[in-house]
This record gives C-alpha cells, sequence and structure tokens, in this order.
C-alpha cells in the first residue's frame, strides 16, 4: 500500500522550510505575499492561511507591521510538520461534511424531549456568551445532543472524537484561539435554525442549516486571522506615534 499524500499544508510548510534551509531565504527576509503563494501552490487561502500560522508556531516566522510574514529563525531537523497535527478549517471541512448528515438523520428521528433539550442548552449558548466565558461549552453539549439524537453510536462517536481534536491539536488551537481573540461566539441563529429545521422533522433543512453554520465557522476563522495581523499593525503604529511624541517632547 503507497503511503499517503501529505497534508497540504504541511507539503506546503515543509517546502518553505527546505527553502529557508537552502538559504534563499535567511532570518530577516520576507517570505512572498501571500497572493504569490497561493498561486505557486494552487491552494486555497484558507490552506495557505493554516500553513503560515504553523510556521509561525513552529518559530520559524512571524508577521511585521503589516508588510509581510518574515523569517526569523534558521530551519533545522528539530521541527517535525507532522507534531502541528489538523488545522481549525480541516477539522470544519470534515465536522461539516459528517454534523450535516447528522442533523438530517436527528430530524428524522428527534423526538419531543430532543428538542426541548437542545432549546435549553441555546439557552445556556445564550448565557455564555453574554457572560463572555470562551469555554464553549454549551456549543459542544448542542452539537454532541444532536448525534446522540440520530440514535447511531457510531455518529456520536465520530463527532465526539472531532471535538476532542478541537483542543488537542496546537495548530487547531492556536487558530481557535485568534478566533475567539477576534470576537467571534457561537452564533445563536444559526443554532436556533438547526434546531427549528429537527423540530420540523425537515432533514434537508437541517442538512442545509448545519452546514450553512459551519461554513460561516469558515469564513469567521479567516476573517479572525486577518483582523489579528490588522490589530496588530495598529498596535505597533500607535507605539511609533507615541514614541515619536515623546521624542518631538524632549
Amino acid at each position: 500500500m503507497s503511503a499517503a499524500a501529505p497534508k497540504l499544508y504541511r507539503a506546503i510548510i515543509d517546502e518553505l522550510r527546505a527553502e529557508i534551509v537552502s538559504g534563499k531565504y535567511r532570518p530577516g527576509d520576507r517570505l512572498p505575499p501571500e497572493r504569490e503563494l497561493v498561486e505557486r501552490f494552487d491552494v486555497s487561502r484558507l490552506t495557505l492561511r493554516e500553513a503560515i500560522i504553523g510556521m509561525e508556531i513552529m518559530g520559524l516566522v512571524e508577521a511585521r507591521r503589516g508588510s509581510g510574514v518574515y523569517v526569523i529563525e534558521q530551519a533545522d531537523d528539530r521541527f517535525a510538520t507532522s507534531e502541528l497535527d489538523i488545522g481549525a478549517f480541516e477539522l470544519t471541512e470534515a465536522r461539516r461534511m459528517v454534523e450535516g448528515e447528522a442533523a438530517a438523520l436527528a430530524a428524522i428521528n428527534a423526538q419531543a424531549d430532543d428538542i426541548a433539550e437542545l432549546r435549553e442548552i441555546l439557552d445556556r449558548m445564550i448565557a455564555e456568551n453574554r457572560e463572555e466565558m470562551h469555554d464553549e461549552i454549551a456549543d459542544r453539549e448542542f452539537h454532541m445532543r444532536i448525534a446522540q439524537t440520530t440514535g447511531n453510536d457510531a455518529i456520536v462517536l465520530v463527532v465526539e472524537t472531532l471535538w476532542d481534536v478541537r483542543h488537542r491539536s496546537p495548530l487547531c488551537e492556536n487558530m481557535l484561539e485568534k478566533s475567539r481573540r477576534s470576537g467571534v461566539k457561537p452564533r445563536i441563529d444559526d443554532h436556533r435554525a438547526i434546531i427549528d429545521a429537527i423540530a420540523d422533522g425537515d432533514a434537508a433543512a437541517a442538512r442545509k442549516a448545519m452546514r450553512d453554520h459551519l461554513g460561516r465557522v469558515v469564513e469567521n476563522l479567516l476573517v479572525a486571522t486577518e483582523m489579528e495581523a490588522m490589530e496588530r499593525v495598529k498596535a505597533e503604529a500607535a507605539e511609533l506615534r507615541d514614541r515619536a511624541r515623546r521624542f518631538a517632547a524632549m
């Protein structure tokens, strides 16, 4: 049996790291802009963003003053892309497929008590958002309750495993933390639409509501990583202005 092809983001990291090792990019050098790298590797912005964040976690690069991504370390064999595990975009893509079908099956099997419990969990989710809680306990309970409503233990196991990966993978956890810092919270309207479709016994609508919801999660992750870079630039610009004012007052 042939070995599985490397994940796209890992392949990008490995190739860029090899170029750093070869001296093509040295500490302090700027990597090509995102647009050029997307074209070069023929990947989506999401995949490239995972690769860059992975390199940040590994201590190879950092963003500087909004001008791009710069090499900060001479790469060597101490770093292994396999240690990064699964990224948030990759994980959410898998959840979109699995949980979309779980919602459809839940719509067929749901009883009144299932719907009532989902609405109670939604109320707790609203409270967590209001209190700025970031552990997403109610959000996980909501999605697990839908899996349980399918009556299929294998689906429950798969959904639970996907949620566990969120906190086990360094790359995934880093990206989700960026999202939380940008102010992203569980979307109440999305979750309410999922409940309504399940309560109506409409499998197609439940599948669509879940897939639409997780599609927006991916969009939020992309926006969040962009926002963090922008906030970094603003903070550095403010520091420079303050330094200039202090110098002028001397």
